[in-house]
């Protein structure tokens, strides 16, 4: 099984929508991950979208142009001058290696970041409701 993040080989690390019923087919659909560090980047997503994607997102447009970088830095590396055909097969793992990682890294970074703000400001929030007595 691949992570429903990364695509990397998946280590024991599951999810499922608990809020179908127990014996609802929708509910038999769970998502498998390499790491902790996915799952919780993908809850996040599941917890906004509801699971539902159908373009790109911003942040998906953002990690493709992220990969511009680092993709045209690996094709510098095995030569400019020569087109995609001309390279051969450990050149184009290459080049999809690096651009799959690029990818992966900002998506993650990103949903990282997007989830540390929203719990600086849900503490925040607690805070103020603490400091007026509502909690």
């Amino acid at each position: 099984m691949r992570c429903a993040v990364c695509c990397r080989q998946a280590r024991g690390f599951g999810y499922f929508n608990a809020r179908w019923p127990y014996r609802s087919a929708a509910r038999d659909e769970s998502w498998q991950f390499c790491s902790m560090r996915c799952q919780h980047a993908f809850s996040q997503l599941m917890d906004k979208t509801e699971g539902y994607m159908i373009d790109p997102t911003e942040m998906e447009r953002a990690a493709m142009q992220a990969c511009l970088k680092p993709l045209g830095e690996r094709v510098a590396e095995l030569g400019i001058d020569q087109t995609l055909a001309d390279y051969h097969r450990d050149g184009v793992l290459q080049l999809i290696e690096t651009v799959v990682t690029a990818y992966q890294d900002h998506m993650v970074a990103e949903h990282e970041r997007l989830a540390a703000r929203e719990r600086a400001y849900f503490e925040a929030l607690r805070a103020q409701r603490e400091a007026v007595g509502q909690i």
